[in-house]
C-alpha cells in the first residue's frame, strides 16, 4: 500500500513538472500592451515586472520594442495614433499630440450627454483645489474616482498639469473649455464655496 501511494505521489509530481514545462510562455509584449491600455497612471518597470512575474530587464526590453512598434519604426511599420511615453518614472499610453484636436471634436460632438452627479462633484473638487491628484480627490470625496476622472478627461473639461517627481501621481486642473461652458474668464470668478459647507472648511480649507 505504501509503495502504491509513493508511486502515485511520484507520478503526480512528474506530471506536474511536465505540465509546467509544457505551459505556454507569456507574451510579455502583448501582456504589457494590455495592462498599459487600461492603466490610468504611469506604471514603473518594477510594478509591471511584478504584475507579470517577469524580470525587470525583460520588461524593459519589451517596453522599448513597444515604443518602436507604436512609432512605426522598422520595415513596413505603421505609426499608430497613440504612443507609449515615459512620464514621472513610469510608462503610459497617450494619444499623439497631433490628434488632440480630433479627439476633442469627437468627444464633444459624439458624446454630448450630461455629466452625472458624481462627475459634477469631482469636477468641482478639481476646479477649487487644482492642481490636485487623483488620490487627493478620492480622499475628499471618500470614493473611487478613476472612472469619473477618465470621463472628465475625455470631455476635455480637465487636463493633466504635471506629474509629481516623487510620487509619480498625476496632478489635474481644469481647461479653458470648462471656463467657456461656465461662461467665466477664469477660475477666480467661480463663486466662493466655503459658505456652502457645514463648517466652511472641510475638504476645502483656505477657499474663501
Amino acid at each position: 500500500m505504501t509503495e502504491t501511494m509513493g508511486e502515485s505521489v511520484t507520478e503526480s509530481g512528474v506530471e506536474g513538472q511536465r505540465e509546467a514545462v509544457n505551459a505556454p510562455a507569456i507574451d510579455v509584449r502583448r501582456a504589457l500592451e494590455a495592462i498599459l491600455m487600461v492603466s490610468d497612471e504611469p506604471q514603473s518597470l518594477v510594478s509591471l515586472a511584478t504584475a507579470l512575474g517577469s524580470p525587470v530587464a525583460a520588461v524593459r526590453q519589451a517596453i522599448e520594442e513597444l515604443v518602436r512598434d507604436f512609432d512605426g519604426v522598422g520595415d513596413g511599420g505603421t505609426r499608430r495614433g497613440f504612443e507609449l511615453r515615459e512620464v514621472g518614472g513610469g510608462w503610459r499610453i497617450y494619444v499623439r499630440a497631433e490628434y488632440d484636436d480630433v479627439i476633442a471634436d469627437f468627444v464633444l460632438s459624439q458624446n454630448p450627454s450630461r455629466l452625472s452627479q458624481a462627475a459634477l462633484e469631482t469636477l468641482a473638487v478639481i476646479a477649487y483645489k487644482q492642481p490636485i491628484s487623483r488620490g487627493q480627490i478620492a480622499s475628499i470625496r471618500a470614493v473611487n474616482v478613476d472612472s469619473v476622472v477618465r470621463t472628465l478627461l475625455g470631455r476635455g473639461l480637465i487636463t493633466e498639469l504635471f506629474t509629481d517627481s516623487e510620487t509619480g501621481a498625476i496632478n489635474y486642473g481644469t481647461t479653458d473649455l470648462l471656463l467657456t461652458q461656465l461662461g467665466v474668464n477664469s477660475i477666480d470668478e467661480l463663486p466662493k464655496i466655503s459658505p456652502l459647507l457645514a463648517d466652511g472648511m472641510e475638504g476645502f480649507d483656505g477657499i474663501g
